[in-house]
């Protein structure tokens, strides 16, 4: 026991404390499938998404998928997918939009702000999305961040005003949550929450 625990301690010198993580550090990791995020110099890991996550996710997903794709719009990519904001802060949006203007920006990892973000609130990241992605969104310039929320079942839709966002709609089951970024892209609240 005493020599595993000296090998992860060995292990653990090899990488920055929290609060000195670079982006250098961050992209000399390893390729993973987890949800890893840097912001402020610290590395954070999220746990895998529930089941009623993943089946909102690919809902809402797949109907911007086929409606940007239907006008000639875009691209629509999901998480884990790295997203550099803006120097020092990378995050993995659970959806995110690229016009077809931006498409240049896919690569490795997405370097700049999406045209369009959305989350999915799960019952750990109410506060980081709610409040800290909010305010790094709007930082970056992503003109419009949707938070969908199982819980309450709604869809909040920001936009961005100068540098903050502003509440431009909340839709709940029997109500329609309108993009003001992607051209014409509207959808039944309730066909994003099914049965769930």
């Amino acid at each position: 026991m005493e020599a595993q625990e000296g090998y992860v301690t060995e292990i653990a010198r090899l990488f920055p404390r929290q609060g000195e993580w670079t982006e250098r550090d961050f992209f000399a990791l390893p390729e993973s499938n987890r949800r890893i995020e840097l912001s402020n110099g610290v590395l954070t890991m999220a746990p895998s998404p529930t089941g009623e996550h993943a089946l909102i996710l690919m809902e809402l997903a797949s109907r911007l998928k086929n409606h940007a794709a239907a006008a000639g719009l875009g691209e629509v990519l999901v998480a884990p997918l790295d997203v550099r904001l803006f120097p020092g802060t990378i995050r993995q949006p659970d959806i995110l939009f690229v016009k077809e203007e931006n498409r240049e920006r896919i690569g490795r990892y997405f370097d700049g702000p999406p045209d369009w973000v959305a989350e999915i609130i799960s019952p750990g990241s109410r506060e980081l999305d709610e409040e800290v992605k909010l305010a790094e969104y709007a930082q970056a310039g992503v003109p419009e961040y949707w938070l969908v929320d199982p819980e309450n079942r709604t869809i909040r839709v920001y936009t961005l005003q100068g540098e903050a966002y502003t509440l431009t709609g909340t839709a709940s089951p029997g109500q329609v949550a309108r993009s003001t970024t992607v051209e014409g892209f509207e959808v039944a609240v309730g066909d994003v929450f099914g049965k769930l």
